[in-house]
């Protein structure tokens, strides 16, 4: 896959994660379903139309043709899948659940704050350390803007910040997801460059993997909601299952096989700003002065992000054309 696909896959799948928030809310607000049932749900869902559209032969094409093609599998190439699967479902179980228990101890704006804004620094450490991925001086800024976009248009929007109150307990869990997250996205960057391996496969039965881990924790929350409208909550299951799990995760771990892991880092901010222009535009909230200077910050990161990474790839090939 080029760097531009897998860009736009990133920018796609951050936008639709933005999504998840509003429809988690309607959610919450339409039955008394806990937010790990919900994430359980989400993730059984998102395995169930992955798999139906594997089946239909939508995804992991290009990985059964280079297994046709190539005859007869490299030795331990089928562990390596396995480990693969069982690591990413791992470190996506405790992303999500670490970040749902960090925003349930300390608030919203807070949880975000530390999680989304913690997530960047330690992914481009972990580049720096573990992949030799310089981000130069221009990433540097852009990454701080985006920092600083998610905290002004997060705390800005908290009353102005009067109203996050912050507590070690919740600290601890945000930095526990973006530790996990940091180690999701490094491997997926570090198993795409070694070729070979298929995200559509790993996505797949990753979420199965998650479905496993929630189900005690989800049977105990409470599997079914008690709601009026079954409905309206099922049809918001599904929208959740479908767009901002199936179809965003799928494109999130194709993209961040080819880019840079820091650029994913920042492009991935694109959520708290899809988020806020939800609630301004769909749901009825104010449009703040903090709102649209987070939102220019952040995509003007993002954007700057993309274009460098867009003039490294093609540099990279020029580099490596033959004379």
């Amino acid at each position: 896959m080029s760097v531009g696909r897998g860009l736009l896959f990133l920018i796609v799948a951050g936008t639709a994660w933005g999504t998840a928030g509003a429809a988690a809310a309607l959610v919450f607000g339409a039955g008394d379903m806990g937010p790990i049932s919900l994430s359980f749900w989400r993730c059984a869902g998102g395995f169930v139309l992955l798999l139906a559209a594997r089946a239909a032969g939508r995804w992991g094409r290009q990985g059964r043709r280079g297994r046709r093609g190539s005859g007869k599998a490299k030795p331990g190439a089928a562990a390596a899948r396995v480990r693969r699967v069982i690591v990413t479902g791992v470190a996506l179980a405790v992303f999500q659940t670490a970040y749902f228990a960090s925003v349930e101890a300390t608030g919203l704006a807070v949880g975000t704050v530390v999680t989304m804004g913690s997530g960047p620094v330690l992914i481009a450490l972990g580049a720096r350390l573990t992949l030799g991925e310089r981000l130069g001086g221009g990433g540097a800024v852009a990454v701080v803007g985006a920092l600083a976009g998610l905290v002004v248009l997060v705390l800005g929007g908290a009353d102005g910040g009067a109203s996050a109150t912050v507590r070690p307990v919740g600290v601890v869990w945000g930095l526990l997801s973006a530790a996990a997250y940091a180690a999701m996205t490094l491997l997926t960057r570090r198993w795409g460059r070694a070729g070979g391996a298929d995200s559509s496969d790993t996505t797949v039965w990753a979420f199965a993997v998650v479905a496993l881990l929630l189900l005690p924790l989800a049977s105990v929350e409470g599997l079914l909601p008690h709601t009026a409208e079954p409905l309206r909550v099922g049809g918001y299951l599904l929208y959740i299952a479908a767009v901002p799990t199936a179809v965003a995760y799928a494109l999130y771990f194709a993209g961040a096989a080819v880019v840079r892991s820091a650029t994913v880092s920042v492009i991935m901010l694109l959520e708290p700003v899809g988020a806020a222009v939800i609630a301004v535009v769909l749901l009825g909230e104010a449009l703040t002065a903090a709102t649209v200077v987070g939102t220019a910050l952040m995509l003007a990161a993002v954007t700057g992000l993309g274009v460098a990474e867009t003039r490294s790839a093609v540099a990279e090939r020029r580099g490596a054309a033959p004379a």
